[in-house]
């Protein structure tokens, strides 16, 4: 049986549903996958995954929400690096509507669970992305990550995210989130995979201009900053990141606590303040003019409502204040080489986020 025949048939014995949005022939994909094992590419036969609010041509790009839906004309510049790396695209994947939210239940074409325990969330919003991973429907998955929705999924799931620097991989030919800080990521079983496609993706990216002072490799005795405190972790968590410290100084590295203040602070002016407008840039119109049977997801249509109603001068504001906030964070990072933390707080059940939608989703940011 061939690769792509096996892939074919887990997923329909799968029962998931969920993981796909759209899911293209198998005998497209298998033609697909005999020429690029042809190729020499570095990426050459892995299947790729894509998250459904990044375009691939001639395959609708939805966000999840089925009125939103159109059929771009060209791939997002990541996907044709990809292809052209010989990857071949299987199917394009579920996420919380619009890449509002980090549960993965935010979606008329159902909430995406996780791969091992079903009644708990799968993380998101990249997450059939994810989950198409660690259920090996995909080598490699694209996903987009605004603030932790590449990283909570992959944490999740048991495998790799990478979410590049702002501005290394282009996001054109991606529905915006945020557009000042979007980001498109990776997700790969391990590391040598995500870090190749990765490369891939950056290469085929317009140069950016690195400052000459920015160190691109650590010293022999790395210093890798750590939260002074950690909120909102139960004792099995904290006691989970302690040996992650443990096993980081045992490896040599040198630990430097610091406080987290200034961080969080910024993290909340993301959800909580005006930057929060960029999501009604993005698709506030479409959601104020659309009707009963669009399929909106009602808390993400609440939240990109309520974005509308800051002004230019509130979005103004809170951007210096997060200029402010990045300068005294990275102040505290002086002489560090690295900023370890957990990647989320706790893992919910389904049905919890359903109890409480918004707490609960905030918490995991």
């Amino acid at each position: 049986m061939s690769k792509i025949a096996e892939i074919y048939r887990n997923i329909e014995a799968s029962g998931r549903d969920e993981v796909f949005i759209h899911l293209r022939p198998q005998a497209e994909v298998e033609e697909e996958h005999r020429a690029a094992l042809d190729g020499d590419g570095p990426l050459a036969g892995l299947v790729l995954a894509v998250k459904d609010n990044v375009d691939v041509a001639g395959i609708p790009t939805t966000a999840a929400c089925p009125d939103f839906s159109y059929i771009p004309d060209a791939d997002a510049p990541a996907v044709t690096a990809l292809k052209a790396a010989g990857a071949v695209v299987i199917g394009k994947t579920n996420l919380d509507q619009f890449a509002t939210g980090l549960v993965g239940t935010r979606s008329p074409y159902g909430a995406v669970r996780d791969s091992r325990r079903p009644d708990y969330i799968s993380g998101g919003s990249s997450s059939g992305s994810a989950l198409a991973v660690a259920l090996g429907f995909a080598d490699i998955a694209i996903g987009t990550d605004t603030a932790g929705s590449g990283r909570v999924p992959a944490g999740l799931q048991g495998i790799v995210g990478i979410k590049p620097t702002v501005g290394v991989v282009s996001t054109a030919g991606v529905v915006p989130a945020c557009a000042s800080y979007d980001c498109v990521t990776i997700f790969a079983a391990d590391l040598p995979t995500a870090q190749s496609a990765m490369a891939v993706m950056r290469a085929g990216a317009p140069q950016r201009q690195w400052p000459a002072d920015v160190p691109f490799a650590a010293p022999v005795t790395p210093r890798v900053a750590i939260p002074d405190t950690l909120t909102g972790l139960d004792d099995a968590w904290q006691a989970a990141f302690g040996e992650a410290v443990r096993q980081a100084k045992a490896a040599g590295f040198d630990t430097v606590p610091i406080p987290m203040d200034d961080f969080f602070a910024a993290a909340g002016l993301l959800y909580n303040g005006a930057l929060v407008a960029e999501r009604w840039d993005a698709v506030g119109e479409f959601v104020s003019s659309a009707g009963p049977q669009a399929g909106l997801d009602p808390t993400v249509a609440t939240i990109i409502s309520a974005a509308g109603a800051y002004s230019a001068t509130d979005l103004l504001r809170d951007r210096r204040r997060v200029e402010e906030l990045h300068r005294t964070a990275l102040a505290q990072l002086e002489g560090c080489h690295a900023l370890m933390v957990p990647t989320a707080p706790e893992h919910p059940r389904i049905d919890e986020v359903a109890a409480d939608p918004v707490v609960v989703n905030s918490r995991m940011g």
